[in-house]
């Protein structure tokens, strides 16, 4: 493999392992083998999740670490790799920058509502 290949798939599974990590310490309730980081180069979604961790994860992630994104090819990926009933998330970054997510917009207001939700019960 060239060089370059190696530091590519290197920088890959950075952002994959450090999603990975956050998950988990994200659902601490959960086995470390309910979450994993995808073997480089196999199909499927880059977060594999057990049937436990889709319980409370619903999500399926893409990770690209890359200086240029090519969004709607990693939404068709993303869209591609997810298994039904999952949301697709797409977390990106690129060198010196924080990790970004693009969700679709009817997900993220779902995400809104239901703080706004917990929110308002909070005052009552």
């Amino acid at each position: 493999m060239a060089r370059n290949a190696k530091s590519s798939k290197a920088k890959g599974r950075r952002l994959q392992n450090y999603v990975r990590d956050m998950l988990r310490d994200i659902y601490g309730q959960l086995h470390e083998d309910d979450i994993k980081s995808q073997t480089m180069g196999m199909t499927g979604e880059d977060i594999v999740r057990s049937p436990a961790a889709k319980e409370v994860c619903t999500f399926s992630f893409e990770c690209k670490n890359v200086e240029r994104l090519q969004i709607w090819r990693a939404i068709e990926q993303c869209e591609a790799n997810k298994p039904d009933c999952s949301a697709p998330a797409i977390v990106f970054k690129k060198n010196g920058k924080q990790p970004y997510v693009a969700l679709p917009f009817t997900v993220f207001c779902d995400m809104l509502q239901h703080e706004n939700e917990e929110r308002l019960s909070e005052q009552t």
